[in-house]
């Protein structure tokens, strides 16, 4: 048997973090077996579904790396299909049509709630002729579900589990306007696209004893059901925004990797063993259903930014470079050139390690690119007090001589300025951060100014000196 699954998102918003994780384990499930995955687009809501939705949803998938299999089928086009096999239903006497008015079905509702029960529908037309309904009334299409016994179902994830049929009433499968109801488009789409697994989150628990009575009563073979627990915040409560329960597009643009978000999600339900990290690679070979678990996973950015932490720390220089490249220029309101491009790439290794997202990889880097004089910030500019700016001088002087510009020979040359002054080298090192980066904090100083090169580095300590004659002095 080919193994092949579906995802199915409602383009009615984003694709949130929920449906990523879905997409994913999909994804990777099919990729396991050598199957094939399969996009559907449910858009049968065609008030709120929109293609800007649809747009995004596509664009968040191909961002994750998640590639399919076929071109997307959207369901709104096959509802001549979905409409057809209410029909054959009718025929085969596995549904029919009903003739309830709105006003029968308040009165059901009105007194469900007096009596403390869900509403269900009382069956008033199961088995009555067609021919006492009301002159030109148009009914709907219900199944005529069984009303003994249960409808059990062997879950992948959740093992099995049953509702007693008395406690599922006959659903509506085609409104009175012809339409098909959700329920039996998604038994049609998946049995035509021969779907074989089912792999969504457990809020569609209850659909699928529905659904399962409507493969009943069409005489096809179910699918297997796998119910993925949701997703909850920290603190246990249902996601929310606060938690993270965001579009993917929103983690993208807050600087995570996709390879980072692929091993976080995967890592939200389902596990092997005590590992961490886990490469795409060895997510596909090693996944595998009886690996997710039954309790909802609870979502923690101090743990997606240390994962994506890790991945910026893998990535390859020239990438990171790339993937930043638009803020800097955003930042700077100006285009990058090849030389401060090139002097990025030679920086990148510094910055890589101490970033968390993308956005502070930029935010970091963005001293290796600004226009002289740099502007500093309130600790850079008490670094360069007088007794900062002489000694600054000196190293200016003594990088000038230097016979080679590299990390060994610029820290020497500090090192020997600091004794013949009697200092720390801090002393000496810190005035040159500031001078250099405008801040107090970066990576190691002097591997920052064998990035900038010779000229920068002397320009930027006449620059200090320069600004800090005609700053007022800072106590």
């Amino acid at each position: 048997m080919t193994v092949i699954t579906r995802f199915a998102p409602s383009p009615t918003g984003y694709l949130h973090i929920g449906g990523a994780r879905t997409a994913l384990f999909n994804w990777l499930f099919t990729r396991h077996h050598g199957g094939r995955i399969l996009l559907r687009i449910e858009d049968t809501d065609r008030e709120r579904s929109t293609q800007a939705a649809i747009d995004a949803i596509i664009d968040g998938l191909d961002w994750l790396g998640l590639d399919f299999d076929a071109k997307p089928v959207f369901q709104s086009r096959r509802a001549e299909r979905h409409a057809a096999v209410a029909h054959e239903l009718v025929a085969a006497g596995h549904a029919y049509p009903c003739y309830t008015t709105p006003a029968e079905l308040q009165e059901m509702r009105d007194r469900a709630k007096v009596e403390g029960r869900p509403m269900r529908y009382d069956g008033r037309w199961r088995d009555r002729d067609p021919s006492e309904a009301p002159a030109g009334a148009r009914p709907v299409i219900r199944l005529k579900a069984p009303q003994t016994g249960e409808t059990v179902i062997d879950d992948a994830v959740q093992g099995t589990v049953r509702v007693a049929n008395e406690q599922l009433d006959d659903m509506v499968l085609l409104r009175a306007d012809g339409t098909p109801t959700y329920m039996l488009s998604v038994v049609v789409d998946d049995h035509d696209m021969e779907i074989t697994h089912v792999i969504r989150g457990d809020d569609h628990l209850t659909n699928a004893f529905r659904q399962a009575q409507i493969y009943q009563g069409l005489g096809w073979t179910r699918p297997v059901f796998a119910h993925i627990p949701l997703i909850h915040g920290p603190d246990g409560a249902k996601l929310s925004k606060r938690h993270g329960a965001l579009g993917v597009d929103a983690y993208r643009e807050m600087g995570y990797l996709p390879e980072a978000m692929r091993n976080y999600l995967m890592r939200l339900g389902w596990s092997h063993g005590d590992d961490e990290f886990i490469s795409t690679e060895q997510a596909i070979e090693w996944f595998a259903l009886d690996g997710v678990g039954r309790s909802p996973a609870r979502f923690d950015f101090d743990k997606l930014n240390h994962v994506n932490a890790h991945y910026i720390r893998e990535a390859g220089d020239a990438r990171l470079v790339e993937l930043i490249r638009p803020r800097l220029e955003a930042a700077l309101g100006a285009s990058l050139d090849d030389a401060k491009l090139d002097r990025l790439k030679h920086g990148m290794a510094g910055l890589k390690s101490r970033a968390r997202t993308l956005v502070e990889l930029a935010e970091n880097a963005l001293f290796y690119v600004r226009e002289r004089p740099l502007s500093l910030d309130d600790k850079a500019a008490r670094l360069l007090d007088a007794e900062g700016i002489a000694r600054l001088k000196l190293l200016a002087d003594a990088f000038a001589t230097v016979p080679s510009w590299d990390v060994e020979t610029l820290e020497t040359a500090a090192r020997n300025l600091a004794e013949a002054q009697g200092c720390k080298l801090g002393q000496i090192a810190q005035p040159l951060r500031a001078a250099l980066t405008g801040a107090a904090v970066s990576p190691g100083i002097f591997e920052v100014a064998q990035v900038l090169g010779k000229e920068e580095v002397i320009g930027r300590i006449r620059d200090a000196e320069t600004t800090s004659a005609m700053s007022p002095s800072v106590t």
